[in-house]
């Protein structure tokens, strides 16, 4: 049996322990059998893999490899994911170009199969990332199992920061969050904006976020999220207005029922 993380607390408190015992609780999450046999596969095998097709036809692989950019849902859609790697990303006309879900441009950036005549399964050290971030999300699953607040924060602490290093716009870097689910989940929340709001125009939306984001934090760009400080008080925020919302609908159930039982 796996070591199944540790989380005796919701909410801030819960994520304060986390952040204690992170590193000593991932370790032992990292070192279980099941996790090590499918780990040293993939990089004993990705590198004699020249085209998404073989990807693909490798379930062990294609575990991993979805696994590592938080797209384990997508295991059966094989076909799916050919195409997404198949066509690259370097026209603006790609599949993965027109997704919503910016991972799964990631995801077919990281390989390179549609870009390059030589994919970057070929990079010596190309198995040995993927597998790091493989088994950096799998612990956040893992957690999200428990407490799925927590794997949206650790997912934000990470993404944050790789967006915040991004040589691109200020604009196209709050689109990328616009984008991912897991990221927009955290604003929108952390914000308490209605169900409805990711149906308005983009650039309205991005307007609120922006000035959401500047009354909390001061700045209403991404490039803040460089530092710690910033994201933690993004993510606090997030986890008490989570904590907060799931009370409200607890209360209301309990409250439901007592009427029920009343009745």
């Amino acid at each position: 049996m796996s070591f199944q993380p540790i989380l005796p607390l919701g909410g801030l408190a819960g994520w304060a322990f986390l952040k204690r015992t992170q590193d000593r609780q991932q370790t032992a999450f990292e070192t279980a059998p099941e996790l090590t046999r499918d780990t040293d596969y993939f990089k004993a095998k990705i590198g004699d893999v020249n085209s998404a097709e073989e990807l693909v036809a490798d379930r062990r692989l294609l575990r991993v490899a979805l696994g590592a950019f938080g797209l384990s849902d997508d295991l059966d859609s094989q076909f799916f994911i050919r195409k997404v790697l198949e066509e690259g990303t370097l026209s603006e006309d790609s599949f993965a170009n027109k997704m919503t879900d910016s991972r799964y441009k990631e995801l077919s950036a990281a390989f390179g199969f549609g870009d390059y005549d030589t994919p970057r399964t070929k990079i010596s050290d190309f198995g040995n990332k993927i597998v790091e971030s493989y088994l950096e999300r799998s612990f956040e699953v893992a957690v999200g199992e428990q407490d799925d607040s927590m794997r949206l924060a650790m997912n934000a602490e990470r993404e944050l920061a790789k967006l915040a290093d991004k040589d691109i716009s200020a604009d196209a870097k709050w689109y990328l969050v616009m984008g991912s689910s897991p990221l927009r989940e955290v604003f929108e929340t952390a914000f308490a904006l209605p169900s409805g709001f990711g149906q308005l125009d983009l650039d309205q939306q991005l307007e609120v976020f922006r000035d959401k984001t500047a009354s909390l934090l001061g700045n209403r760009d991404i490039d803040q999220f460089a530092d710690a400080e910033a994201t933690e008080a993004l993510v606090e925020r997030y986890l008490l207005m989570s904590q907060i919302a799931n009370t409200s609908t607890t209360s209301s159930a309990q409250i439901a029922l007592t009427l029920l039982q009343g009745g």
